[in-house]
């Protein structure tokens, strides 16, 4: 089984190999680095969004409202970025600076608390506890601090970018816990909670953006485009490639694919929710509090499903309450991987080549000759969804207890 796939994904990466070849060779070197960059903007929101995907579903939990997370994360994010943009802050923008400050805060608490854990764990030691009341002044105390630094900070356009994606990760995550608690406290279908959540985003952003502003059109001034890294955007080739008129999102895209692997693979909070999603009875008979983990891996997924709904709108310095179908792509990706980050990275990969492949069919000879109509060009991405979920999805490794309501008195 190993082997097989082995070749399977030789046959994919040789098969996109050969269409950067014919691209490369048919379009001219310009336009190759050209595409390639443009990938910069989809390929990260895809991963991001589809790592959201795989966390919530390796628990057990089908999620498919990452669309409408990605929509609310996006749409909230903006409005703190044009209050961001309007220097010096008002009080409202003040106050949601310091919101994010706790939220960051209580992060960085946890953060440190499971990293000692897990280094306590290694020496065989007892679970460092501390009490709620330190945890909760911590926090406070570094809330505050940090409002009183970021409030006289001018907007410059990395401050504008980490503070808008933490309001994206933080809307996300309140988000998505509608659908973590319907799914997982009230036991409802999860197919109709997280399709509830996708009807109502767009519909609240649209009606909220007209009888606000009498506009669903949002325009940014902040550019958050890297014209060259410094040093690395010397390397032949691999200069131009990744580190050119690039985008911070690209980077930390690839940070997280590490982080959710280690978080998935080699913790132990990672092998239960993966135990979750096995087998629950099993996971319970232990001690493993399946509603709480399923609750918290739910709330993670719309973390990194509104984080990417904000990074879809950073780059284009636009926004008009929608995401392009960007969610449910990111479904795509992450039943085209399997299930698996390292599968997801490269369907990622293909899923940001056929978007890129749709937007610059005119400059592509090959393509220009065919004289279809835009529509079709524009519907690649999509058409490659059906297509790959219809080849992959009869062998792909779906969680065993992925889409069942667990009820403990029926163990």
């Amino acid at each position: 089984m190993k082997y097989k796939s082995l070749i399977k994904w030789g046959i994919i990466i040789v098969a996109i190999y050969a269409v950067l070849l014919l691209l490369y060779y048919t379009t001219g070197i310009k336009l190759f680095l050209e595409m390639f960059q443009s990938m910069h903007t989809s390929f990260p929101i895809l991963l991001i969004v589809a790592l959201g995907g795989l966390i919530s579903e390796r628990s057990g939990v089908t999620n498919i409202a990452l669309e409408g997370i990605m929509i609310m994360g996006a749409f909230l994010g903006i409005w703190f970025v044009l209050g961001l943009e309007a220097y010096p802050y008002s009080n409202f923008t003040v106050f949601v600076i310091f919101l994010v400050s706790i939220m960051f805060a209580i992060a960085l608490v946890l953060l440190t608390l499971f990293i000692i854990d897990i280094i306590r764990e290694k020496k065989q030691k007892e679970k460092f506890k501390v009490n709620l009341y330190i945890k909760a002044g911590i926090v406070l105390a570094l809330a505050v601090l940090m409002t009183l630094i970021l409030r006289g900070i001018q907007p410059q356009k990395y401050f504008i970018f980490l503070m808008a994606m933490m309001v994206g990760a933080g809307v996300g995550s309140v988000y998505a816990m509608i659908h973590a608690y319907a799914a997982v406290y009230l036991k409802s279908n999860q197919i109709i909670s997280a399709t509830a959540l996708n009807i109502f985003a767009p519909a609240f952003s649209i009606f909220t953006s007209r009888f606000v502003r009498n506009s669903s059109n949002y325009n940014i001034r902040t550019n958050v485009r890297i014209a060259e890294v410094p040093v690395l955007s010397k390397i032949p080739v691999i200069g131009e490639l990744f580190f050119t008129n690039t985008y911070l999102t690209l980077y930390i895209s690839l940070l997280l694919l590490g982080l959710v692997t280690i978080f998935l693979y080699k913790t132990k909070f990672g092998l239960r929710l993966r135990a979750c999603g096995e087998n629950p009875q099993a996971a319970d008979s232990l001690g493993v509090n399946i509603y709480r983990t399923r609750f918290i891996a739910v709330t993670l997924s719309g973390t990194l499903a509104g984080m990417g709904g904000i990074l879809y709108v950073l780059p284009s310095k636009a926004y008009s309450t929608t995401v392009a179908g960007f969610g449910f792509l990111a479904l795509a990706v992450m039943i085209f991987g399997n299930w698996k980050p390292k599968g997801i990275l490269y369907g990622a990969l293909f899923f940001g080549f056929m978007r890129t492949l749709a937007l610059y069919y005119r400059e592509v000879p090959f393509l220009a000759n065919l004289e279809l109509t835009s529509d079709i060009y524009n519907a690649i991405p999509f058409i490659a969804t059906l297509v790959i979920l219809a080849i992959f999805s009869k062998k792909s490794n779906v969680p065993r207890a992925l889409g069942q309501i667990y009820d403990q008195g029926k163990r």
